[in-house]
């Protein structure tokens, strides 16, 4: 297809999830890994500047994976108009240069843009109603593709992981070698994401043609006390691993109690989705934590 033909650019190139595409791209697993790929660090390409975005998308450009984002999600809470800088203006210069060229833009939300209220998985046209300044921004940068002219995929995705930068797996993994006990909240529901996952996915659906909103996630969905367990339980089966409420670790945004994302109209395209403890295994293995 003509996405993957041409100059494919990824912003954001320190961040895990372009680390995934990367890596995807040079052991030839990825569609792209015949194209012209450049993955470009802020430094490179800011954002949030259109003078930036329009050096560093030219008419060549094909498609611009959006790997770029503000997710720090406690400091949105005193710095909004920083998150929403990223998240929200920089995803609208980017839909305006990609319509100006003809590149399809290919970006990633959050399960933050709902409040987190359900009882069964997020459907991709549910309303949408975030509870904290960073679900906000995230919203913002979704209304801007959707008023865009660009060519354009959003995926919303959820409790990111990888082998490798700073996340939750390999947080836990670490803590679980060094401490005899750990508590974490088992009141908040989701789906993990591995990035590599993620990745994958991403391309399937370009490969597809699919356009517009899509949920991307591992499969499967869990409390975070739950991954935790079977983290630990992988690293050091000595670790015990104890539930407890949001309201003992209180932290300066809310989180959603509840935001499982609904991956059928995904899954109608990729097949199943591996759940997430296949995800998890590789993972671990990869990160040198296995037993």
């Amino acid at each position: 297809m003509r996405v993957f033909e041409g100059d494919i650019l990824f912003l954001g190139a320190d961040a895990m999830l372009a680390r995934a595409f990367r890596e995807r791209v040079e052991r030839g697993e990825s569609p792209c890994r015949e194209a012209q790929t450049r993955f470009l660090a802020r430094a490179e390409c800011d954002i949030t500047s259109a003078d930036s975005v329009e050096r560093a998308i030219g008419p060549a450009t094909t498609l611009v994976v959006n790997c770029a984002a503000y997710t720090n999600v406690d400091a949105a809470e005193t710095d909004e108009a920083a998150a929403t800088l990223v998240n929200g203006v920089g995803v609208g210069l980017l839909a305006r240069r990609c319509a100006q060229v003809g590149a399809t833009l290919a970006h990633f939300s959050t399960d933050y843009v709902f409040p987190g209220d359900a009882s069964l998985p997020y459907a991709i046209d549910a309303t949408r109603a975030p509870i904290g300044a960073y679900g906000r921004s995230k919203l913002a940068g979704e209304r801007e593709l959707e008023r865009s002219a660009a060519d354009w995929l959003c995926l919303r995705t959820s409790w990111l992981y990888a082998p490798w930068g700073k996340n939750f797996v390999l947080t836990i993994a670490k803590l679980a070698r060094e401490k005899s006990s750990l508590r974490v909240v088992n009141d908040q529901r989701g789906r993990p994401t591995s990035c590599e996952t993620l990745a994958w996915i991403t391309e399937r659906l370009l490969e597809h043609g699919s356009r517009g909103m899509r949920h991307a996630t591992d499969g499967g969905e869990c409390t975070w006390f739950e991954f935790a367990s079977d983290i630990a339980a992988r690293v050091n089966p000595a670790c015990v691993v104890e539930p407890c409420s949001s309201a003992e670790f209180p932290r300066p945004a809310r989180r959603p109690a509840y935001s499982v994302l609904d991956l059928a109209e995904t899954e109608a395209v990729t097949g199943a989705i591996p759940h997430w403890r296949v995800a998890l295994s590789r993972t671990l293995e990869r990160a040198g934590h296995a037993p």
